[in-house]
């Protein structure tokens, strides 16, 4: 019998606020069984790196997700009822992994990203001086939201000025995994991810026309001939897209949201970040590990195992929570304390671990340094408004805030 734990999954104030929920677990209940599910809690540091060394047990492979029942509670959702099994590169086992990842890492190298950072840059400038000069505004809509989803559709080959579409898309990915939609709204949400798999087929029917090159120049490119070299089908190609795009939209505009969200309540800080900036890269870091963009991720459950002295049955899933790892007493000194100088930063997971370590880090990472440069840069300094009220979407899959509302001053010197 499971050790009784007084928060609830779905609390809405659990899902606004989770850390003494993961604190729970931790103590008392690393793995945790949701109740009247066949989903497990996994919390700890350590079991959660026991499962992802374990590929014959766990499955990576996206087979069933928690929704919120008629009676408000959580259920299980097979995705047999969507289709089937999300198997496509965060979610595909070896040796589709690999061949995945392969097609797509050359996009995301550091060659690419130095290429990309002009014009990231460019971008990024805009945005901030338009808020500064309102002086007043949501830093949500037009940085941490746009910003991301406007960098993939560029490394992905696809239209710029389509990225409001894209990012509904991406955001409705997200929905899907947030354990707060009904039976009802999964079918609305499946709609929204057949338009964007319709939107994506047209691309890569468009590319596939192109004559084939030596050298891709985007995702889109690598992915078509993958499929022309007999790696992947249509479909896979198609499902990258997809997770990819969701992913850039999720996860890093989380990350920055979370990093400017700390600033804006630390004045200390954010002097100390302008007198150096070489340290964002650090501040950053520990924001991963804090406030993990993402909480946590599935995995599907192939044999019984035993796990933490829980029997884990076949059939069943695990969601591996992340930003509970990150918050380990085992692991990490003073956990719930922001400290940018301190010396256990590079075991955090929040950008996962092993062959599924997140592909797209190095552009999270880069995206949300220049985002900070940019504003601290372009003003002595920010606060939150008060006036408006601060709240995460409701979701146990990603950390992001719904928005974040600032009062901006520009630096001594300079018009607005």
């Amino acid at each position: 019998m499971q050790p009784s734990i007084k928060f609830e999954l779905l609390d809405p104030d659990v899902i606004e606020n989770p850390y003494p929920f993961y604190d729970s677990l931790l103590s008392d209940a690393p793995v945790y069984q949701v109740p009247g599910t066949e989903v497990y809690l996994v919390s700890s540091w350590q079991l959660i790196h026991k499962v992802l060394k374990n590929q014959l047990d766990y499955s990576a492979n996206l087979t069933g997700i928690i929704i919120t029942g008629s009676d408000g509670q959580p259920e299980l959702f097979d995705f047999a009822q969507f289709g089937g099994a999300v198997d496509a590169i965060a979610n595909a086992d070896e040796p589709f992994h690999s061949v995945h990842r392969k097609l797509v890492l050359p996009q995301l190298n550091s060659r690419k990203m130095a290429a990309m950072e002009d014009e990231l840059r460019d971008w990024v400038g805009d945005g901030v001086r338009q808020l500064v000069a309102a002086g007043q505004s949501d830093c949500v809509g037009s940085l941490a939201n746009a910003i991301p989803v406007k960098v993939m559709a560029r490394l992905a080959g696809l239209p710029v000025e389509d990225v409001d579409q894209l990012l509904n898309w991406a955001f409705s990915g997200g929905d899907i995994l947030a354990g707060t939609c009904t039976v009802e709204r999964m079918a609305e949400l499946a709609a929204s991810t057949g338009e964007m798999s319709d939107y994506l087929k047209r691309h890569f029917a468009i590319a596939s026309e192109q004559p084939v090159s030596g050298t891709a120049q985007n995702v889109l490119e690598e992915l078509v001939l993958g499929v022309k070299q007999g790696l992947i089908s249509e479909p896979d190609a198609i499902a990258i897209l997809i997770v990819l795009v969701g992913a850039a939209g999720e996860s890093t505009s989380s990350l920055v949201g979370s990093a400017i969200h700390i600033l804006a309540q630390e004045e200390k800080l954010q002097q100390r970040l302008r007198q150096n900036p070489a340290l964002i890269e650090r501040y950053v870091e520990e924001v991963v590990r804090l406030e993990s963009p993402f909480k946590g991720h599935y995995r599907a459950v192939l044999n019984e195992s035993q796990l933490g002295g829980v029997t884990i049955p076949a059939n069943a899933r695990v969601f591996l929570l992340w930003a509970a790892a990150n918050r380990d007493p085992a692991v990490f000194a003073e956990p719930s304390k922001f400290d940018m100088d301190r010396t256990d930063i590079s075991k955090h997971l929040g950008f996962g671990y092993g062959i599924h370590f997140c592909i797209g880090a190095r552009l999270a990472r880069m995206e949300a340094r220049i985002i900070l440069e940019e504003l601290l840069q372009q003003t002595s300094s920010f606060t939150i408004d008060g006036s408006f009220k601060i709240g995460h979407v409701p979701s146990i899959f990603v950390r992001r805030l719904a928005q974040l509302n600032l009062c901006l001053s520009a630096p001594l010197g300079t018009d607005k």
